[in-house]
């Protein structure tokens, strides 16, 4: 075969990659303009939600009205709304990310199997000249200057293709590695909307508050101040009781038994930390409960936030004191006892996604903030116990909420969360 065999040869499979290189081109051009059209839209909806927060903290700073709690709950509904359209935007970005990428490993693999394919036909033909001796290659050639300039040319074609396809069998490898990245971060997206459909469901209880609370005060402010005043006096009542019951108590804790104090031994349990009140004897303590001490840690937090947990470890329990007519006091409420000898305690949630005996695992989200129990806004309430003095207990001795099952705890059970955090 003559050297311009060959030359037609190179100059057809470099059309060849051109025409692979080129193939579905603007279709993944497109993929990528809508992967950033999404991305713009995404960044619209997060502007939107930060508006409406700005709304909640504003209206809900201000003093306690009929009118300010409706307000609230109506921008949060239009702020779970954004969050939705916003976490939807994002799945839909996702899956055009992967198909982006499904599109461009497609053509590397279609890409390095062409190279595959080059590389056996010219190892063929090498096969066919070394099988033709040296002599009988000069005879049909016009001088042994044309024979190794063809075999040399020949040489150096399989080695540019043999380098081509190792750097698109990386670059597949690669692509690869991104789609499964990709395909990850769909999942956790999918279980993103899921919160938010829980979050939905929230701001629905919300909505049926909201028209149960018109009903009852019949959109009359003073009837408002009236509940609110009731709602006060009944939870002053259960905090008296319990904290003469606690006091009364005499549990055996082991200091030994649960770390001293340290930084990072608890994790945060929301994204955005903003605490609105510290542990012990503040002034909100004093002014707020009867023992002039709060027993935990106070985290602003909007209704349908979602609460993760500080540390692994198992459920012990869940409850709503709110199913007690009269009993103001955590409302839902989730109990975690963690291995190293302390447990937490979430209150005022709005929906609980666990139940007892099940295994937690660091920054899984447990729940939802809210506004149940007694509470003067929507936040998130911590308390951390030494595990040794503190079990769920039927209240029966209660006024208010004698057949609640409640967190009770030996006073010297009680611990600042803050030297954990």
């Amino acid at each position: 075969m003559s050297s311009n065999y060959y030359h037609k040869k190179i100059i057809l499979l470099l059309a060849f990659f051109l025409a692979f290189a080129t193939a579905g081109a603007q279709s993944i051009d497109e993929l990528k303009q809508n992967i950033n059209n999404h991305g713009e839209k995404i960044k619209q909806l997060e502007e939107e939600i930060r508006a409406y927060e700005k709304q909640i903290e504003t209206i809900g700073g201000e003093a306690k009205t009929l009118q300010n709690a409706i307000k609230v709950l109506d921008i949060n509904q239009k702020k779970l709304g954004a969050e939705i359209k916003k976490t939807e935007t994002n799945i839909q970005k996702t899956n055009l990310t992967i198909k982006n990428l499904n599109g461009e490993i497609g053509n590397m693999e279609e890409k390095i199997a062409a190279n595959m394919e080059a590389i056996s036909k010219i190892l063929n033909d090498i096969n066919q000249k070394d099988a033709q001796s040296l002599i009988e290659s000069f005879l049909t050639n016009k001088s042994l200057a044309d024979v190794f300039d063809e075999y040399e040319s020949i040489g150096q074609f399989q080695q540019k293709v043999r380098t081509r396809s190792k750097e698109l069998e990386i670059y597949k490898n690669e692509l690869s590695n991104k789609k499964t990245d990709t395909e990850a971060e769909k999942k956790k997206l999918v279980s993103l909307k899921t919160e938010l459909g829980d979050q939905n469901k929230i701001l629905d209880l919300n909505k049926r508050e909201k028209n149960n609370l018109l009903a009852v005060t019949k959109n009359k402010e003073a009837e408002y101040k009236k509940i609110l005043t009731e709602r006060q006096a009944e939870k002053e009542r259960f905090e008296r009781e319990l904290f003469q019951f606690e006091s009364q108590l005499k549990r055996a804790v082991d200091p030994n038994s649960f770390p001293s104090s340290g930084k990072g031994i608890l994790f945060w349990p929301l994204d955005n930390v903003f605490i609105t009140q510290y542990f012990g004897k503040t002034i909100d303590a004093k002014r707020l409960y009867i023992s002039g001490t709060h027993n935990g840690v106070d985290f602003r937090a909007s209704r349908g936030t979602p609460v993760k947990a500080a540390l692994s470890g198992i459920v012990i329990g869940t409850g709503n004191t709110d199913e007690q007519r009269g009993c103001y006091s955590y409302g839902k409420w989730i109990l975690i006892k963690h291995p190293n000898g302390l447990s937490t305690l979430y209150a005022h949630l709005d929906l609980i996604r666990v139940s007892a005996n099940q295994n937690i695992q660091t920054g899984e989200v447990i729940g939802y903030s809210g506004q149940t129990g007694y509470s003067t806004g929507p936040h998130l309430h911590i308390t951390v116990y030494a595990s040794q003095g503190v079990e769920i207990q039927r209240y029966s001795s209660s006024i208010n909420c004698k057949n609640m099952n409640i967190p009770v705890a030996s006073i010297n059970a009680y611990l600042d969360p803050m030297l954990y955090f």
